[in-house]
C-alpha cells in the first residue's frame, strides 16, 4: 500500500515509564517496528450513560472507516495530554462542552495489517461527559453514534473496529464505570 504524503508532524517519543526521550515525525514513528510515543484516547458519555463512538473518515491513511472510541490522537511535543485530548475532540467532533477526567495509562503495540503501520503507544486515557450535538469534521470522522453496552457488542460483531479499541476500552473501564454508572459498563 502506498501511503499519501502528509505534512510532517512531530510526536513525543517516550520510554516505558512515559518519560520523554525525544521526538519523531508521525509517519516514521508508526512505521514497523514502531517507536513508543505518547498518545491519548477519549471516551465520552451522554446523560443516559451511552458511549459516543466515531467511525474514522474513509480517507484517513491509517485505519480508514473503522469504528473506535470518541477521539484519539497524539499530543504535540510538550503539550499536556489532557489539553491535547480536548483540542482534538473539538477539532474532530466540534465538541467544546465536555468534561474530561484522567483514567490512567496503557502501553501497547498493535500492527495494522492493511497499512503496515504500527501503533506502539503510551496512551493517556480520559473519560467524560458531553451534552451537546457533534459537528464532525468530514476529513476526520465519517460517522458517530451513541451506544449502550449491548449495542456496542452488537456493533463489534458486525463492523470493524480499530486495532487499539479493545485495549484502550479495557484499560479505561474503571474510569468509565465511575463516569457512566447508569450505562451498565
Amino acid at each position: 500500500m502506498t501511503l499519501p504524503e502528509i505534512s510532517p508532524i512531530l510526536l513525543e517519543l517516550v520510554n516505558s515509564d512515559g518519560e520523554t526521550i525525544g521526538t519523531e515525525e508521525k509517519l516514521a514513528a508508526h512505521q514497523a517496528p514502531g517507536k513508543l510515543h505518547r498518545a491519548f484516547s477519549v471516551f465520552l458519555f451522554d446523560g443516559e450513560g451511552r458511549m459516543l463512538l466515531q467511525q474514522r473518515a474513509l480517507t484517513k491513511y491509517h485505519s480508514p472507516g473503522v469504528w473506535s472510541n470518541t477521539c484519539c490522537g497524539h499530543p504535540y511535543p510538550g503539550e499536556v495530554p489532557e489539553a491535547a485530548a480536548a483540542r482534538r475532540t473539538r477539532e474532530e467532533l466540534g465538541l467544546t462542552e465536555i468534561t474530561l477526567v484522567p483514567a490512567g495509562t496503557v502501553t501497547y503495540n498493535h500492527p495494522d495489517e492493511i497499512s503496515g503501520l504500527v501503533e506502539q503507544e503510551y496512551n493517556h486515557l480520559f473519560v467524560g461527559t458531553v451534552a451537546q450535538a457533534c459537528e464532525p469534521d468530514p476529513e476526520e470522522v465519517h460517522d458517530t453514534r451513541f451506544v449502550t453496552q449491548d449495542e456496542l457488542k452488537a456493533l463489534q460483531a458486525e463492523k470493524e473496529f480499530s486495532a487499539w479499541f479493545p485495549t484502550v476500552m479495557e484499560a479505561a473501564l474503571p474510569g468509565i464505570r465511575k463516569i457512566a454508572p447508569s450505562g451498565g459498563w
